[in-house]
């Protein structure tokens, strides 16, 4: 078998072997660069302008903001229970009125008179009765303070769950926006790899011409190019996907487009144990959880005060004396006790009922905390699993591009298979996504342990402090 440089290809003009060693050089560096998307005509965002947006445009966040602001209004309708109550009562009734009045000694002088003894009266009419009623709680057996803690530990609930929500949006929204930067990085592979077997497939063709190629190894390439393309065209719609989801999320009217690269942070994260203390103080669902529990240990004591007497002032006054009845005050003002002595209700079993609900929600806020626990060390460790992934990849992409450039001048040369090439290409490409995926399982993961730690507002922060970036 001839050397290439020496043997013109039938058909095709002669190439130097520099000039064959720079195509092959070249070749391989274009499909180990970064690839650039400029998504003409789409809102390009970065990350942190992406998760202002969407802090801006989520109905689930406008959905929790709405309750956040719904217990916060019984909080503060809670403050004015000591104040007294003060009610209008207007009435328009009709009445009858009988009276008999005893004459006793003055019937004998009255007598003569023709006055009987004993005097009868009787009014019927209709009569406007308006009064003002005051009444103000003293004493309520512990009521209204228990009532007052719960309104608060609703407000501090729904906050968390605001939290939360946000939280999980913000999570979404990593997923999807790094999503589409390694989506757009697996298309711009794909295509590279498609391209460079076109044209090993265009090598084989010519060699096989010059009788130097077989016409297995020309079907080896076509084979090879076909599975590339359809791997290409799946890339593609996986992109698409990506980004009409990223749209949808943010509610943008075109497509959007993201510049902040995949990132890798190559030193270790700090230690496991801090971020273990930062979820059991942070986290939205520990912090609804002990919401809860506040709001049943208050349930207990409102159980308990029923058991207790109610002292309170009242008071009262006539507004219309001039059509007031004779038995009528004009205005009363006391102090009263009340003390149910018998309830249908069975207190002491809605005391009982309320505590069961306390032990159930703090046995919950428990099993959470193991549970955030357990979380933490999953995420902080596939966080290093992907950190350490990346960096081992990138020696094994220098490895696949200098294989390549070699496999690819020894097929030329005559001294390797067209399978050799093949491999070597799908080799590199590979390398080059699995890199990728790694750099995205990274941010993932990172997204996924400052979740649990509620902390997902330093997700940028962390982005800022990278040192090894994949951008588009």
């Amino acid at each position: 078998m001839q050397n290439l440089d020496k043997r013109p290809v039938p058909g095709s003009h002669r190439r130097p072997l520099f000039l064959v060693l720079a195509l092959s050089l070249h070749l391989s560096q274009a499909l180990a660069q970064e690839p650039r998307d400029d998504f003409a005509g789409a809102e390009i965002l970065s990350f942190e302008q992406a998760r202002m947006r969407l802090l801006q445009v989520s109905d689930a966040l406008a959905a929790s903001e709405a309750n956040v602001d719904g217990k916060r209004d019984l909080q503060q309708a809670s403050r004015s229970l000591r104040l007294p109550d003060i009610a209008l009562d207007v009435r328009e009734m009709k009445f009858q009125k009988s009276l008999d009045v005893d004459l006793g000694a003055l019937a004998p002088v009255v007598a003569p008179l023709g006055i009987p003894g004993s005097l009868h009266f009787s009014d019927s009419d209709w009569r406007l009765r308006p009064s003002l009623t005051a009444t103000m709680p003293l004493y309520t057996g512990g009521q209204i303070p228990a009532a007052q803690k719960a309104a608060s530990a609703a407000v501090r609930q729904a906050e968390a769950e605001h939290d939360g929500e946000r939280q999980t949006q913000t999570m979404q929204l990593v997923q999807t926006y790094f999503g589409q930067q390694l989506a757009a990085w697996a298309l711009k592979i794909r295509g590279d790899v498609r391209d460079g077997l076109q044209r090993h497939l265009d090598d084989a063709e010519k060699l096989e011409r010059g009788g130097i190629a077989t016409k297995a190894q020309r079907l080896q390439a076509t084979v090879a190019r076909d599975q590339a393309e359809r791997d290409f065209q799946r890339a593609r719609n996986d992109l698409d996907t990506v980004t009409q989801t990223l749209r949808r999320l943010l509610r943008a009217q075109r497509e959007v487009g993201t510049n902040t690269a995949l990132f890798v942070i190559s030193t270790e994260a700090s230690e496991i144990a801090a971020f273990q203390q930062a979820a059991r103080d942070r986290h939205p669902a520990l912090e609804r959880l002990r919401a809860v529990t506040d709001q049943a240990r208050q349930g207990v004591r409102v159980q308990q005060a029923k058991l207790k007497p109610q002292v309170f002032l009242f008071g009262q006054r006539d507004l219309y004396r001039d059509d007031a009845l004779l038995t009528e005050p004009d205005w009363v003002f006391g102090i009263g006790l009340k003390y149910n002595l018998l309830s249908s209700s069975d207190r002491p079993r809605q005391i009982s009922a309320a505590r069961s609900q306390l032990e159930q929600a703090e046995a919950g806020l428990r099993e959470a905390e193991n549970q955030v626990a357990i979380a933490v060390t999953s995420a902080w460790n596939q966080l290093e699993t992907a950190r350490q992934q990346f960096l081992l990849l990138d020696s094994s992409i220098d490895q696949a591009r200098e294989n390549l450039r070699l496999q690819e001048l020894s097929f030329r040369e005559g001294q390797a298979t067209s399978l050799d090439v093949i491999d070597a290409r799908l080799r590199l490409g590979s390398a080059s996504i699995e890199r990728a995926r790694a750099a995205y399982q990274y941010d993932v993961a990172l997204a996924q342990l400052l979740e649990v730690c509620g902390q997902m507002d330093r997700f940028s922060a962390y982005a800022e402090q990278a040192d090894k970036v994949i951008s588009q």
